[in-house]
């Protein structure tokens, strides 16, 4: 915003000193500045986009919901935020894809910031056998999480029943942890889960239907 202003004050005082220049060599300037002001009509009517963007970019800067290296989601697309002027906002997205979104793009629709708080929580859901003792498989999660590297006492990750799904009674599981961590907590917890459920005899089933046959 520092460098927009700073642009803007000094194309405005070239511009003015022109003016002082050409009345001092005797140029009648009243025309020119009156020409001035419908030319200036006519280009930012051609520059209404433009424009938006702008505004947009005054938004952001104002407002600041995110900031260089922030992870987010803007105009459906996510990606680290790694450049912000008062025309565009540029993405690089975890495959390494540069993205350049116009400002009225993103101040225009929801931004979701996935950096802006130091807590995240991982939500997890597994599925279980119903002949599985539930009393015994949440015991057994919960002492998984117990072991995650990065999972946070507090606030104390959740593990419950979700529903009876068509083949499998269904488990949330809530961990906390630090944004910086997420995804390896994500990812931890998954396989320490699957690991002790397995050691426990507990049976994640695949999806399965039930037939009977009539008789005679």
């Amino acid at each position: 915003m520092v460098t927009f202003v700073v642009s803007v004050v000094e194309k405005t005082c070239w511009a003015i000193l022109g003016v002082m220049v050409l009345a001092r060599l005797g140029v009648n300037v009243g025309p020119l500045i009156a020409g001035l002001g419908a030319t200036g009509f006519i280009v930012g009517f051609a520059c209404q986009e433009s424009l938006g963007n702008l505004a947009s970019g005054l938004m952001i800067a104002v407002n600041e919901p995110f900031k260089v290296g922030d992870f987010i989601e803007a105009a459906g697309l996510a990606g680290k935020v790694v450049a912000v002027d008062m025309m565009a906002t540029t993405l690089t997205t975890a495959d390494n894809k540069k993205i350049v979104l116009p400002n009225k793009s993103v101040w225009g629709a929801p931004i979701t910031n996935y950096s802006a708080l130091k807590e995240r929580r991982v939500d997890l859901q597994v599925g279980v056998a119903y002949g599985s003792d539930l009393g015994a498989t949440l015991a057994t999660i919960r002492a998984a999480l117990a072991k995650v590297e990065g999972v946070l006492t507090d606030p104390a990750p959740v593990v419950a029943v979700a529903s009876l799904a068509d083949s499998a009674v269904v488990i949330n599981v809530r961990p906390w942890c630090r944004t910086a961590d997420y995804w390896n907590v994500y990812s931890d917890t998954l396989k320490t889960i699957k690991e002790d459920l397995a050691a426990a005899g507990i049976e994640i089933p695949f999806p399965q239907v039930v037939v009977h046959q009539a008789q005679g």
